[in-house]
């Protein structure tokens, strides 16, 4: 039920605008213009290359406690659906309200990567693919951020459509102190795009004390901005 409710929220996005044979190699309209937006006296360095690909992501962040009694984050894990469609759309501001709003009532036992598992099953081209963290690929140790579109949507089957990334600059996010930060990364390895915005979060924040050696993973959304492919 909740992987049929996603597909139709991502394909109802796609449907609302007709892709060009051009924009089909990247996202599935055109966004060569789009910019991000800002609260007034707020942002994040501009960008240095054209929007490639707009996704909203729903997923979790993963954290765990440390010997001060505070979580630190170890990684993510989403799956991000296309959403350029609805840009220059009244949906397209809030759609992360909405799909939050879904994603923090689901049960429990509903996990981030049963709602992966499920739309794997879906030839939608709406979903575009996931998010999650790898080792880190210049220093072997450590997490760094990857997303992974080679088994999903248009970019299907090709090795070269992922990118893993650092971040660069951050902001507290200017909905308050439950969202994740929003952040630029740039690009370390992979061709799917050189810089990366996450903007517009919705949860993802931890409590603030924890028992050393404690876990959890906290419900996020976002959009995801990324810029720069090469593919």
């Amino acid at each position: 039920m909740l992987a049929t409710t996603l597909i139709s929220l991502a394909l109802a996005s796609c449907a609302l605008a007709a892709p060009s044979v051009e924009s089909k190699k990247r996202a599935s309209c055109d966004i060569s213009k789009a910019t991000i937006a800002y609260p007034q006296g707020q942002s994040l360095p501009a960008p240095t290359h054209t929007p490639s690909y707009i996704a909203i992501a729903l997923g979790t962040q993963n954290y765990t406690c440390s010997s001060a009694g505070t979580y630190t984050n170890v990684g993510a894990l989403a799956e991000l659906f296309d959403i350029a469609c609805l840009y220059n759309t009244p949906v397209f501001a809030n759609i992360q309200d909405s799909v939050y709003d879904l994603w923090k009532f689901m049960p429990p036992a509903i996990s981030a990567q049963s709602v992966i598992t499920s739309l794997h099953g879906s030839s939608s081209p709406a979903i575009l693919g996931q998010h999650y963290y790898v080792t880190n690929p210049v220093t072997g140790t450590g997490a760094s951020p990857k997303w992974d579109f080679t088994s999903q949507g248009a970019t299907k089957g090709n090795v070269d459509a992922y990118v893993v990334a650092a971040k660069s600059a951050g902001i507290t996010a200017p909905t308050g102190k439950q969202d994740v930060d929003w952040v630029q990364l740039k690009a370390v390895t992979g061709k799917l795009a050189a810089e990366i915005y996450r903007v517009d979060t919705r949860g993802g924040q931890p409590p603030a004390t924890c028992t050393p050696g404690e876990s959890t993973v906290v419900k996020y959304v976002a959009k995801y901005w990324l810029l720069g492919s090469s593919l």
